[in-house]
C-alpha cells in the first residue's frame, strides 16, 4: 500500500511540472499554420502590410510592404532573435514602412504569444503588435 502512495505522489508531481514542448522557440508556441499581420509599431498604427510567421523550427517568414522575406531564430521562447534574413529585391512606394519594419524586428528581443495576438518587444520599449491574419 505504501508503494502505491508513493507512486501516486510521483505521479502528482509530474502532473505539476510545467507543460514543455518539444520546440522552445516561439514556432512552439505559435500556430505554425497561422500568419500574424503587423497592426501596430511601437504604439503606432502600421498602415502597410507586413507578416510574419513562424512554420518550422527555427524559421520565420513573411511579406513586409514590397518584399518577402524569411530568416532564422533559435532563442527559447520568450526570447526571440531574428537573424539571417533575407529578402526580396523588390521596389515600390512603400519601401521606407519596409525599413522602419525591417529595423523594429532586428531590434525585438522578446516575445509573447495571447491567443490570436503576437507581442514581439524589447527592454527599450520598442513593441511590434501582430494579429492573426484570416
Amino acid at each position: 500500500m505504501q508503494q502505491y502512495g508513493e507512486m501516486r505522489l510521483v505521479s502528482l508531481f509530474l502532473l505539476s511540472l510545467p507543460f514543455s514542448c518539444a520546440d522552445e522557440t516561439i514556432s512552439g508556441y505559435a500556430d505554425p499554420k497561422a500568419t500574424y499581420r503587423l497592426q501596430e509599431l511601437s504604439g503606432e498604427i502600421f498602415a502597410a502590410r507586413a507578416t510574419i510567421s513562424f512554420p518550422e523550427e527555427g524559421q520565420v517568414k513573411g511579406n513586409a510592404p514590397c518584399n518577402t522575406w524569411s530568416a532564422q531564430q533559435s532563442a527559447p521562447y520568450p526570447w526571440i532573435e531574428i537573424s539571417q534574413i533575407q529578402v526580396t529585391r523588390r521596389a515600390c512606394t512603400a519601401l521606407a514602412d519596409e525599413q522602419r519594419f525591417f529595423d523594429a524586428l532586428q531590434k525585438v528581443t522578446l516575445a509573447e504569444v495571447q491567443g490570436e495576438l503576437l507581442i514581439l518587444s524589447n527592454d527599450t520599449g520598442a513593441m511590434m503588435v501582430f494579429a492573426r491574419d484570416p
